[in-house]
């Protein structure tokens, strides 16, 4: 595939804490983010027996898109589903934003990048169009034809 065909391909974008420096997510921050953007986003919390079991499944809408994610907090982490790398850009300033405490960094894996074991990458500190760019060319390394 072109560097065009991977910037409209859909995948899951899944964004966590570089190893050491937590962001300290709540479900309830997370609620209280998402709800300040749109008080009509969804949002189920699950909340299991055990710690690994709960997770949040939410709505977003970006750039007048649906979207939905999960997030969890051990591990720390969040996702967005049917993603382009053009709405995981817009994701990312929303976490930069609103939930990944200023200064600390991020890790990112796509679904395609997980089976095919390539490690998380730090997300760079870049305006929207390269981190764009960084997102293609880490579809590109998954090998995808």
């Amino acid at each position: 595939m072109d560097a065009s065909q991977l910037a409209v391909l859909r995948t899951m974008y899944v964004f966590t804490p570089i190893e050491g420096q937590p962001w300290g997510l709540t479900y309830d921050s997370l609620k209280a983010s998402l709800l300040e953007r749109d008080p009509y986003e969804f949002i189920r919390i699950h909340e299991g027996g055990q710690p690994r079991a709960s997770a949040v499944h939410y709505g977003i809408t970006l750039d007048g898109e649906e979207l939905e994610g999960y997030a969890r907090v051990r591990p720390e982490g969040i996702s967005i589903l049917d993603s382009t790398a053009q709405a995981a850009a817009d994701f990312v300033g929303w976490l930069r934003e609103q939930v990944v405490p200023e200064g600390v960094a991020m890790t990112f894996n796509t679904a395609w990048g997980l089976e095919e074991d390539l490690p998380d990458t730090a997300v760079p500190d870049v305006t929207r169009p390269p981190l764009i760019a960084a997102f293609i060319a880490h579809l590109e390394a998954t090998g995808l034809k």
